[in-house]
């Protein structure tokens, strides 16, 4: 975009060029720049959506500063402080996010979207009870938004409170058919409590939702393995990681909440020779975008 004379400079340059000369030796008296408040605000909404069409491209470096100047002229508007809090949250300045999401919580309290994007961020700190706290009041004002139990049941996940998650993941398929991460992840629950069938079950679910999901077709691929089904269970590994091989690290698999059974399984899975070549054809093809939820 082309530059921008900034907003101030911009006003002293008018005030400047419509001004009298002043004789030699003239005393130049104060005379303060008023600035219209109604002006800044509109010019500060402006720039917050130029900063929300960059961060929808991923361009978080030069959507950031923009965001920050958004919240200066327009430090009233909860939009301009929720746009920088999710900006802090994405490129991992957490505790920033979180006071600038508390600050557009302050200006509207009754946005249920501000303690959604609260919640998830309390639980990218690991404070999953404070995460549960925020989702839960954001449900209160807006019910059955099916990410937002997905993430409250995540939060529940991880206090190892399971029949709390599974409950919370099955409003969220409830709410929308398609949304296979909620049944994959009562398949992890049901992994961890040595329920494998179950898991088979909902993995196979979850797979014929979505066929392209690489992440229940690896769990689905290493609970047939160490079952004993072992010829299927390689074929289905393979697959799924041709899909997205990121799978086959155990650090992303943490991340994506597989639970430590199913993690020890997994290492073996992964160790086996024809997984192995699989990993190593699989290296050099472009790991597929991540996805927004």
């Amino acid at each position: 975009m082309p530059k921008r004379i900034p907003f101030i400079c911009f006003l002293i340059t008018l005030a400047v060029g419509s001004a009298a000369v002043p004789a030699f030796g003239q005393a130049l008296l104060p005379h303060p720049l008023q600035l219209d408040s109604t002006q800044m605000e509109k010019t500060g909404l402006s720039i917050a959506e130029e900063a929300a069409q960059l961060a929808r491209f991923r361009q978080y470096e030069l959507a950031l500063p923009r965001a920050e100047l958004a919240t200066q002229l327009a430090p009233k508007s909860f939009q301009t402080w929720a746009l920088l809090g999710s900006l802090y949250i994405q490129t991992e300045e957490l505790e920033k996010g979180v006071a600038a999401l508390q600050q557009a919580q302050n200006l509207d309290p009754e946005n249920a979207s501000i303690l959604f994007a609260l919640g998830s961020a309390r639980f990218q700190q690991e404070n999953y009870a404070a995460a549960i706290q925020e989702l839960q009041a954001g449900l209160k004002l807006k019910p059955n938004v099916p990410g937002a139990l997905f993430d409250l049941g995540n939060a529940y996940y991880k206090l190892n409170q399971f029949p709390e998650a599974v409950a919370e993941y099955e409003k969220a398929y409830a709410q929308e058919k398609n949304f296979w991460p909620a049944i994959n992840n009562i398949g992890l629950v049901n992994y961890e409590k040595g329920d494998i069938e179950g898991a088979i079950q909902r993995w196979k679910t979850a797979v014929s939702i979505d066929d392209k999901a690489a992440e229940p077709m690896l769990a689905l691929a290493v609970a047939l393995y160490t079952k004993g089904d072992q010829e299927q269970g390689l074929a289905m590994g393979e697959a799924a990681l041709k899909l997205d091989n990121r799978y086959g690290d155990i650090e992303f698999l943490k991340e994506n909440l597989w639970g430590e059974r199913l993690l020890q399984d997994t290492q073996k899975f992964l160790e086996t020779p024809r997984i192995q070549a699989s990993l190593a054809q699989n290296q050099e093809a472009p790991t597929p975008p991540v996805m927004s939820p």
